[in-house]
C-alpha cells in the first residue's frame, strides 16, 4: 500500500502506515510536552506525509517502507510538532513560539545588514506564518511549508534571508508614486519592504528547507571543502584520515608519525583552524555568498549532509 500510494507523490501526499504515524506523534509529544492536549494527530499525519512526498518527489521509483522510516526517523519532530500546533493557531504554542524563536529572528534580521528596520522585518514574517488567509475553512500558515528536514530556527533564518533578497530585487523594479523616475541609485534595499506589492508564493519556503537552495549551498559547501583537503600536504591529510577515517585515538596516531600526543592533538587543531579559515574564504570571497548563506552553509551541513570525508581523504 506504501510503494503504491509513495507512486503518486505528485499528485497527492501519501497516506502513511498508522503505526509509522503514531510512533512519531508520540515521539514527538515526548519531546516537547508542553504540546500535549494542543497538536492534534490528525494535523501531526498530514505534516508527517506532506514531508514524506517532499522528500521523495523527484524519485523516479517509490521508495521501500523502510527508506521512509529511516527518513521519519531524521526529522526533527519537536519542531515539527510546534509548526502544526502554530498552524491550528493554538495561543500557548504561539507563546511558546514567540519566546523562543522571535530573540533569533530579531538577530538574523541584524546579520543581514542593509535594512532600515530589521525587527519590522522579521516582524512582517509572523502574518504568513499565522496565516491571516483562510481558504476552504482552513488558515493558510506558512508553517506549512516547514518539513522538519532542518531545525525550525534554521529554517526560518533561510525564509527571512530569501525574503531580504526578493525585497531588494522588488525595490529595485518598482516604481516609487513619489518619483516617476523609479527608486534610484540611492533607494534603501529595506524600501522593498514597503514598496513591493506583495510576498512571494509561500511554497519558495520548503524550496529552501529541501529544495534547490539547500541543495546549491551545500554543495557549494562541499566544493570548498574539497578544494580546502586537495591544498593539504600529505602528512596532514594522513593525520586527517588516521583520526577521522581509522578513529585512532591521539597516541596511536603519535606512535605512527613519531610525536607525542600533544604535538598531534596540537596539528590537528592548527589543520581544522586552516581548514576553516580556507573554506570561509572561499565561500565569501570566491563564492561571494553573504554572512547569512555562510552560516546557513554550516547549519545545514551539521543537520543533514550526506559528505563522504573518508572518500575525498583517500584521494
Amino acid at each position: 500500500m506504501l510503494h503504491k500510494a509513495l507512486s503518486t507523490v505528485a499528485a497527492k501526499p501519501p497516506t502513511l502506515p498508522a503505526y509509522l504515524v503514531e510512533s512519531h506523534y508520540t515521539s514527538a509529544l515526548d519531546q516537547a510536552p508542553h504540546l500535549r492536549g494542543l497538536l492534534s494527530h490528525a494535523s501531526f499525519a498530514e505534516a508527517l506525509e506532506r514531508s514524506v512526498a517532499s522528500r521523495f518527489r523527484s524519485e523516479k521509483r517509490a521508495p521501500a517502507e523502510a527508506d521512509v522510516a529511516a527518513y521519519l526517523h531524521s526529522l526533527h519532530l519537536a519542531d515539527l510538532a510546534l509548526a502544526c500546533a502554530c498552524a491550528e493557531g493554538h495561543e500557548t504554542a504561539w507563546e511558546h513560539f514567540i519566546l523562543h524563536y522571535r530573540p533569533e529572528l530579531y538577530a538574523a534580521a541584524r546579520s543581514l545588514g542593509g535594512m532600515a528596520n530589521p525587527q519590522g522585518v522579521a516582524d512582517s514574517l509572523y502574518a504568513e506564518l499565522y496565516g491571516l488567509e483562510v481558504r476552504e475553512g482552513r488558515r493558510r500558515s506558512l508553517f506549512h511549508y516547514f518539513h522538519g528536514r532542518s531545525k525550525l530556527g534554521t529554517w526560518l533564518r533561510a525564509v527571512l534571508a530569501q525574503r531580504h533578497v526578493d525585497a531588494i530585487r522588488a525595490a529595485r523594479r518598482t516604481v516609487s508614486l513619489d518619483d516617476p523616475g523609479g527608486p534610484g541609485e540611492d533607494a534603501h534595499p529595506g524600501d522593498g519592504y514597503s514598496r513591493a506589492a506583495a510576498l512571494p508564493d509561500p511554497r519558495g519556503a520548503a524550496a529552501l528547507e529541501t529544495g534547490p537552495e539547500r541543495a546549491r549551498l551545500l554543495a557549494i559547501l562541499q566544493g570548498a571543502l574539497q578544494a580546502a583537503l586537495a591544498g593539504l600536504d600529505a602528512r596532514d591529510r594522513l593525520r586527517l584520515s588516521y583520526y577521522y577515517a581509522q578513529e585512532l585515538t591521539l597516541a596511536q596516531i603519535g606512535r605512527l608519525m613519531g610525536e607525542s600526543e600533544a604535538t598531534v592533538s596540537r596539528k590537528l587543531d592548527r589543520i581544522r583552524a586552516g581548514l576553516r579559515k580556507g573554506i570561509d574564504r572561499s565561500l565569501r570571497d570566491e563564492r561571494r555568498l553573504s554572512e547569512a548563506q555562510v552560516k546557513l552553509c554550516y547549519e545545514y551541513a551539521t543537520e543533514e549532509w550526506p559528505f563522504d570525508l573518508i572518500e575525498s581523504l583517500s584521494h
